[in-house]
C-alpha cells in the first residue's frame, strides 16, 4: 500500500508539472500568435489577462455550482490583497518588457529565484542547503547564457522591473501561504481570486493597454480567425493557472521559479520549430546547464528532506484519491490531512 502511494505521489507531482509546461508553453505559442504584428495583431495584453482570468472565475463558479468544488472561507481583505499584488505584477511585468531592452527584462525575471528565497527566509523563516543554492546559481547561469543578449538599463524601466520582481515573488510566495493558512485547494482558491482579477483588469486593461501601445481596444477590427485564437488562449490559460496555484501549494514558490524554467527552454526549441527563430550554439550551451541544474535541483531538494519527511510525504496524494475503504477525501494536494 505504501508503495502505490508514492508511486501515486510520484505520478501526481510529475503530472502537475506537465501540465503547467505544456499549458504555459502552449499559451506563449497561442499568445505570440495572436499578437505579433505579422499574426492578428491583437496587443492588448493586460485586457487578454483579464479575458484569461474571466475565463477562469467563470469555469470556478460552475465548478462550485455543481458541487464539484466548495467554496472556502477567506477574509476578503486577504483576496482583495492578493489580488492588487497579483495585478501589479501582471502590468509591471508589460511596463517592464515595453520599457527595457529584452536582456534587461530576461535578468529581472532570472532575479526571481534568489528575491524568493530571500523572501521565503524573511517572511517564513525558511533557510537553504548550500547544494540548492549552488543548483539555483546553476540554473541562473544556464538561462541567463540562453536567453540574456543587450543589456540597457534607463531608469523608469528600471523601477518597473524592481516592482515587477518584487509583486511576482510576493504573489507566489502568498498563493502557499493562503493555501495552508486557511487549509484551502488550489482551485477553490483561484475560484476566488479570479473573479476579483477579472473584474479590475477588464475595467483597468484597456487603459493601461493604451498607455502601452497608443491603441484602443474598441478599434481592433475582430476577425474569426482571432477570435478563435482568443479562446484558445482563454483556454489554454485555465490550465495554466490551476496548475500554477496547484504545483507552489504541492512544493514551493522557490521549486516553481527553478524548475518553471524549463518552459524557458521548451520555448526557445519551439520558435526555432515554429517560429524560425534562431537557435545557436550559445542557446544550446546555456539550455543543456540550465537542464542540468534542474536536475541537480531536484535531486538537492529530496537530499534536504529529513527521512521521516520523505516516509509521510506520500500523505499529500490523499487529496487526489480515494481511500480503499471508498471515503471521501479532499480533491486538493496541498493540505496533507482528509476529511474523511
Amino acid at each position: 500500500m505504501e508503495a502505490e502511494k508514492k508511486h501515486s505521489s510520484a505520478v501526481s507531482n510529475v503530472g502537475a508539472w506537465a501540465m503547467n509546461v505544456i499549458s504555459s508553453v502552449g499559451l506563449i505559442m497561442v499568445n505570440k500568435q495572436l499578437m505579433s504584428p505579422t499574426g492578428h495583431a491583437f496587443a492588448f495584453a493586460t485586457t487578454l489577462t483579464g479575458f484569461h482570468f474571466c475565463t477562469t472565475a467563470l469555469i470556478g463558479l460552475v465548478s462550485n455550482a455543481t458541487g464539484y468544488t466548495t467554496k472556502k472561507n477567506v477574509p476578503l481583505w486577504e483576496l482583495l490583497w492578493f489580488s492588487v499584488v497579483a495585478n501589479t505584477s501582471i502590468t509591471a511585468m508589460n511596463l517592464s518588457l515595453m520599457l527595457n531592452s529584452v536582456g534587461f527584462y530576461q535578468i529581472s525575471k532570472l532575479s526571481m529565484i534568489p528575491v524568493v528565497c530571500f523572501l521565503e527566509w524573511l517572511l517564513n523563516g525558511k533557510h537553504y542547503s548550500s547544494k540548492v543554492k549552488m543548483a539555483v546559481v546553476v540554473v541562473v547561469i544556464g538561462v541567463g547564457v540562453c536567453t540574456v543578449t543587450d543589456v540597457k538599463i534607463n531608469a523608469h524601466g528600471f523601477l518597473c522591473a524592481c516592482v515587477a520582481v518584487l509583486s511576482t515573488s510576493l504573489q507566489q510566495i502568498s498563493i502557499g501561504s493562503l493555501q495552508k493558512k486557511y487549509s484551502i485547494g488550489s482551485f477553490e482558491l483561484l475560484s476566488q481570486t479570479a473573479p476579483i482579477q477579472a473584474l479590475s483588469l477588464l475595467l483597468l486593461g484597456p487603459f493601461v493597454d493604451y498607455f502601452l501601445t497608443g491603441k484602443l481596444l474598441a478599434s481592433y477590427k475582430i476577425s474569426s480567425a482571432a477570435f478563435f485564437f482568443i479562446v484558445l488562449s482563454c483556454s489554454l490559460a485555465v490550465f495554466c493557472n490551476i496548475s500554477q496555484y496547484l504545483c507552489i501549494g504541492r512544493f514551493s514558490a522557490v521549486s516553481f521559479q527553478v524548475l518553471g524554467h524549463m518552459k524557458t527552454v521548451c520555448v526557445l526549441i519551439l520558435g526555432w520549430m515554429l517560429f524560425d527563430s534562431e537557435l545557436t550554439l550559445k542557446n544550446i550551451l546555456g539550455m543543456s546547464i540550465a537542464v542540468n541544474g534542474m536536475i541537480i535541483y531536484s535531486w538537492a531538494v529530496e537530499g534536504d528532506k529529513p527521512m521521516h519527511y520523505r516516509k509521510d510525504a506520500t500523505s499529500d496524494v490523499k487529496l487526489l484519491i480515494k481511500q480503499v475503504d471508498g471515503s471521501s477525501l479532499l480533491k486538493d494536494v496541498e493540505l496533507g490531512k482528509s476529511q474523511g
